[in-house]
C-alpha cells in the first residue's frame, strides 16, 4: 500500500470514529483490548495488552489512534492491561463463535463471488443459531457481521462463562457434529415382554422432538419420500450408491420403507437390518448438511479477541455490523455495512488491474487504470490492496 493510500485511509477512518462511536461491550474495564495500526511497509502489528482505563474514553481513542482493526478479549480479567495471560488473572470469558466465507466446505475460492460466498455463510449462521437457541438454551446471544467475510456469534449467557477449554471443544464437537454415529442418536425401548420380566427385544427410535436425532430423522424420511417417489430401477440405484449395500439389501430395505412408512415418520429405524443400514450410511450426509462449520480455535480460546461492533474491518472498509435477530434474513452486508462516512462522494483511484465490485445494491467491473468511483468502492479497493489512491 503507498503512503499516499494509506493516510487516506487514516483519516477516513479517523473522520468516521469522528461521527459514530461504537458501544463497548458489558463488562468493558475488565476486558483486554488490542488494535491494529496503519502501519507503512508490508504486514501488520498487533498492539493488545490494553486496558480501557489505559487507553481513555473509547471514542477519543479511536479518533486519535484511528486504527485499521479494533479488537477487545472474550475474557474478563482483575488486570487485563496486565503484559502476560498468567498475570491477568482470568474471571471467565464469553463463548465466540467464528463463521469465514473462506473456511466453508460449501465455498468455491476462485469461482464464488464475494456476493455468494457471504450468502452461504448466512446459511452456516442460522443453522449455528438453530444449535445455540434451540439445542442449548442460550439466550444472550450478539449476532455480528464481521465486515470482512463472514459473522460472529457472542454467547454470554452465565452459565458459559466459567468453561474450561474442554467444556468449550466439547460445544464445537457439538455443533461440527464431530463423532456422532446413529448409535448416539437412537432411544432403545423393550418391546413385549410380561409382567415383571423385560422382553431382550429392542425397538431402536429416533427421537424427533429436537437435537440430532430430529435433524437426522429429517433427512432420512426426506430420503424415504425420494425413493417412494422414484421409479423402482431409479430407487434401487440410489440405495446401491453406499458402500456396501447390494441389490438384495437395496431390494430389502426399499421394501423395508414400502411396508413401514408410517413407523418410519414415527421414528422408528428398526424396521429392517437392511433399512438400519441405510440410516447409519445417511448419517454423514446429514453431518456435513445440518452442521455448523466454524472456526473451532476461536471458541475454544478462552482469552480469544474479536473485532468492535462499530469499528471499521481495515480489510474492506465495511462497518463490523452488529444484527438483531429478527433481521438476519433482510441484512445485507454489501448495503447495511456501508459506513454513513462514505457515501455521498466520489473519488480518484488507479487500478492496476480489472477489478469486480458488489457494494451499494449494485455489481460493476471497473477496467484498469484512473477511475472516479464511489468512496466507499475506493475505499474497499483500497483496503483490499486492488486499488492506490489517485489525485484528485
Amino acid at each position: 500500500m503507498e503512503e499516499r493510500t494509506r493516510l487516506y485511509l487514516r483519516g477516513r477512518f479517523r473522520d468516521h470514529y469522528r461521527r459514530s462511536e461504537p458501544a463497548p461491550p458489558p463488562d468493558a474495564d475488565a476486558r483486554e483490548w488490542g488494535y491494529v495500526p496503519w502501519t507503512a511497509g508490508p504486514g501488520s502489528t498487533m498492539v493488545r495488552h490494553k486496558s480501557l482505563l489505559g487507553m481513555g474514553d473509547l471514542g477519543d481513542f479511536l479518533a486519535r489512534e484511528r486504527p485499521c482493526h479494533v479488537y477487545f478479549s472474550a475474557g474478563r480479567y482483575d488486570d487485563p492491561g496486565a503484559d502476560t495471560m498468567a498475570a491477568k488473572g482470568w474471571r471467565g470469558s464469553d463463548l465466540i463463535f467464528d463463521l469465514d466465507a473462506d473456511h466453508l466446505p460449501s465455498v468455491t475460492l476462485g469461482e464464488d463471488s464475494y456476493g455468494t460466498m457471504l450468502e452461504k455463510c448466512k446459511e452456516a449462521l442460522l443453522r449455528l443459531l438453530d444449535f445455540l437457541e434451540d439445542d442449548f438454551g442460550f439466550e444472550d446471544l450478539t449476532v455480528v457481521f464481521s465486515g470482512g467475510r463472514g459473522y460472529h456469534v457472542h454467547v454470554r449467557d452465565p452459565a458459559v462463562q466459567g468453561l474450561e477449554r474442554d467444556a468449550r471443544r466439547e460445544v464445537v464437537d457439538y455443533v461440527r457434529g464431530i463423532g456422532l454415529d446413529l448409535d448416539a442418536l437412537v432411544a432403545e425401548q423393550a418391546v413385549g415382554g410380561t409382567a415383571g420380566r423385560e422382553s431382550p427385544a429392542r425397538k431402536r427410535t429416533l427421537p424427533t422432538a429436537g437435537g440430532w436425532s430430529a435433524r437426522a430423522h429429517r433427512h432420512l424420511l426426506s430420503f424415504v419420500d425420494d425413493l417412494l417417489a422414484a421409479e423402482e430401477r431409479e430407487a434401487l440405484a440410489r440405495l446401491r450408491e453406499f458402500e456396501g449395500v447390494g441389490e438384495k439389501r437395496a431390494a430389502a430395505a426399499l421394501r423395508a420403507a414400502r411396508e413401514n412408512y408410517d413407523a418410519i415418520a414415527a421414528g422408528n429405524v428398526d424396521v429392517h437390518p437392511a433399512f438400519v443400514g441405510v440410516a447409519e450410511r445417511l448419517l454423514p450426509d446429514v453431518i456435513a448438511a445440518d452442521n455448523a462449520p466454524i472456526d473451532e480455535p476461536v471458541t475454544t480460546d478462552t482469552n480469544r479477541l474479536i473485532r468492535l461492533p462499530g469499528s471499521l474491518h481495515g480489510g474492506s472498509g465495511l462497518r463490523v455490523r452488529r444484527i438483531d435477530r429478527d433481521d438476519i434474513d433482510g441484512f445485507d452486508p454489501f448495503t447495511d455495512a456501508i459506513p454513513g462516512t462514505f457515501r455521498g462522494q466520489e473519488i480518484t483511484v488507479e487500478l492496476p488491474e480489472e477489478a469486480r465490485v458488489e457494494l451499494g445494491g449494485d455489481s460493476f467491473t471497473l477496467p484498469a487504470g484512473t477511475r472516479r468511483v464511489r468512496e466507499y468502492a475506493g475505499v474497499f479497493l483500497m483496503a483490499r490492496g486492488r486499488a492506490e489512491k489517485g489525485e484528485e
